[in-house]
């Protein structure tokens, strides 16, 4: 895909969100990993962003996930932050902290080193707290750095979008 047709996927997926959340008065908060803070840029772009997006946490490191959304030292130990255990930990630990009505967490390895045979570069653990129910979601991507990033942004978006459009 092309740099301007991602644009334009990127900016008419951003906008849309935020026509939903507006319309149903909904509050959104990320905490993100792997996505580096991609995921609250995108939300941010929006004009007016500020009526709906309460915050965004980049939980890099271990110590961050730990000491702002209360990821058990246990879950980190037994299954590694790159977890659907760790990701349903952060965005529980968001929900606790923001008070939103729908927060998402990411965490996954985007590359180009970290991966392992078990865990390998592009795959990404994504939690969502919507309107009361938590769902992960464990995807493989392919790609740079980047394009992971990006790819793992966009599906969150989508995500949140496809699952307020359809309960």
């Amino acid at each position: 895909m092309d740099y301007y047709k991602q644009w334009v996927l990127e900016m008419t997926t951003k906008e849309e969100l935020g026509r939903i959340l507006l319309k149903n008065n909904l509050t959104i908060s990320v905490a993100e990993s792997c996505t580096g803070g991609l995921i609250s840029k995108l939300i941010t772009d929006v004009s007016g962003s500020s009526a709906y997006f309460h915050m965004g946490l980049v939980t890099y490191s271990n110590f961050a996930k730990i000491k702002l959304l209360n990821v058990g030292e246990k879950i980190l130990d037994q299954y590694g932050a790159v977890s659907s255990q760790c990701a349903y930990e952060m965005v529980r630990g968001l929900k606790d902290l923001s008070k939103s009505d729908i927060c998402l967490s990411t965490t996954g390895i985007a590359g180009p080193t970290g991966g392992t045979e078990k865990k390998p570069v592009g795959l990404v653990y994504c939690g969502f707290y919507i309107l009361d129910k938590i769902y992960i979601e464990e995807i493989f991507l392919k790609g740079n750095r980047d394009l992971i990033r990006k790819q793992t942004a966009n599906f969150c978006l989508k995500y949140v979008i496809e699952r307020l459009k359809n309960g």
